[in-house]
């Protein structure tokens, strides 16, 4: 292995590196195998010796690996993946739920958010400019894989908003005041916008949610922690989507059958 090839590797916890050659790492045995299984293009596999069948990837020692690796703790493969480039389309909130991201910037909890998307079905996560970079190294391993499965996009985000609401689809919002979110009506498609760690959603973006919605405490006169995490914050509203979906599809099914 060359000194080049090793530079070039590090080189891509860069973002600026990262868009100039339009690939990102990805680390460990478990992530690499996915990758390799998905329909994303796999450019090279660094990994150690007997983790993948032969020919599956370039074997390195332990010491290379070592240099190889952006994680403080050095892993057992890696790999050089091309970033996809994905279309995106307003009408995709006429069919399904989209989580929208608003300036959120810690890439632990990027990561949280697009592995949540994919365990609640979520196939689409749209971003802010201003969002973290989901093929940052610390992204991707907080996906856990999910980034093989979820279309991340980045775009004007209100104007993203703007066409959704001119379809006539819901845009939700989750705010410190709105709807109670056990109470308020949901949709099984549209859009639910997540804010911003410490300010919430951008003013710009607030003006486009068509129904807020808030997390109550419990119990709801409670005075404790100001607000939740924004990852936190997205499995509630998402599993509290997901739920509503779940009971309208068994009430569907319930009156196909003719049950009281």
């Amino acid at each position: 292995m060359t000194r080049a090839e090793i530079q070039f590797v590090r080189s891509l916890a860069d973002k600026r590196s990262r868009d100039q050659s339009g690939m990102f790492v990805a680390e460990g045995s478990k992530l690499v195998g996915e990758l390799l299984a998905s329909g994303l293009r796999v450019s090279r596999v660094f990994a150690l010796e007997g983790l993948f069948p032969p020919g599956a990837a370039e074997v390195v020692t332990p010491k290379e690996m070592e240099r190889l690796s952006l994680l403080k703790t050095p892993s057992n493969a890696l790999a050089l993946v091309e970033m996809p480039r994905y279309r995106l389309d307003p009408a995709v909130a006429g069919r399904e739920l989209v989580v929208a991201l608003d300036e959120v910037q810690n890439p632990g909890n990027l990561g949280t958010i697009i592995r949540l998307a994919d365990w609640f079905g979520i196939g689409h996560v749209v971003c802010s400019p201003g969002t973290a970079d989901c093929f940052n190294p610390k992204v991707v391993q907080a996906t856990m894989g999910a980034i093989t499965r979820v279309k991340v996009h980045y775009t004007d985000l209100a104007a993203f908003l703007g066409s959704v609401a001119e379809r006539n689809r819901p845009v939700y919002g989750t705010f410190l005041e709105g709807e109670n979110l056990y109470d308020a009506p949901l949709a099984e498609t549209g859009v639910v916008v997540m804010g911003n760690e410490g300010r919430g959603v951008t003013p710009e973006v607030a003006r486009m949610v068509t129904r807020r919605l808030f997390i109550p405490p419990y119990p709801a006169d409670r005075r404790g922690s100001e607000s939740l995490n924004v990852a936190i914050a997205t499995a509630v509203v998402c599993g509290e989507f997901r739920r509503r979906a779940a009971t309208v599809g068994q009430a569907r099914e319930d009156a196909g059958k003719g049950a009281p």
